[in-house]
């Protein structure tokens, strides 16, 4: 299989040159991602949607993470990014559905792993039905929901745990509902940060949305 190249930065977002996605997490050279957040309203109550990483995942196996997200190759525009929605979670998204979040950075380092990302984010509020996912298996292993003000509360130390509701696949292979109990460490150890920066953005683009209402 052919490695991938992506774009590299320096720490102020400028271009500086090209190189393969194994000598980016090895050398810490920062690049660009693709997040995608999905959130949904049911009557008064925001829920944030997760994917639950497969076990056969190199980096993160079994942990909760963004809705779908991806590198940006070399050759790809952020535009391009959208791909990884229809890829991971089965969902055909277009780019003028989804609302711009900005550019967060993060870093994150894990053993021989020192990922430094420029993360383009976006978000869709949409009410989509679990029936409606169709999940690469290889990269993801079910998808859950949460009420967003508890993870919020969760990020913020002011909550320990949080209950999931979604759907995972079996040992047979076959889709089973599920309602978990989960901590901070059932998730990608995203700095907290970035994670209070995202739903900061995501809680005003909800407050910009309802006032144009």
């Amino acid at each position: 299989m052919e490695e991938e190249i992506l774009k590299i930065f320096d720490e102020k977002q400028n271009y500086i040159g090209e190189s393969t996605r194994e000598e980016v997490h090895r050398l810490g050279y920062w690049h660009e991602t693709f997040h995608f957040w999905l959130i949904s309203q049911e009557e008064d109550q925001y829920y944030l949607y997760f994917q639950l990483r497969s076990m056969i995942k190199k980096d993160y196996p079994n942990l909760l993470d963004i809705t779908a997200a991806g590198h940006l190759l070399a050759t790809e525009s952020v535009a391009d990014g959208v791909r990884e929605v229809k890829e991971e979670i089965g969902i055909d998204i277009k780019m003028d559905e989804l609302e711009e979040l900005g550019v967060i950075p993060y870093s994150n380092t894990q053993k021989e792993v020192k990922d430094n990302e420029f993360a383009h984010v976006f978000l869709l509020n949409k009410n989509i039905h679990f029936d409606e996912f169709c999940l690469q298996k290889e990269e993801v292993a079910g998808i859950f929901k949460a009420k967003l003000k508890h993870f919020t509360e969760l990020v913020n130390n002011k909550r320990e745990s949080l209950k999931l509701i979604g759907y995972q696949f079996n040992q047979d292979g076959l889709k089973a509902s599920s309602e978990r109990i989960v901590t901070k460490s059932d998730f990608v150890p995203h700095d907290d940060q970035f994670y209070k920066k995202t739903i900061s953005a995501i809680a005003a683009a909800i407050e910009r949305n309802n006032t144009n209402i």
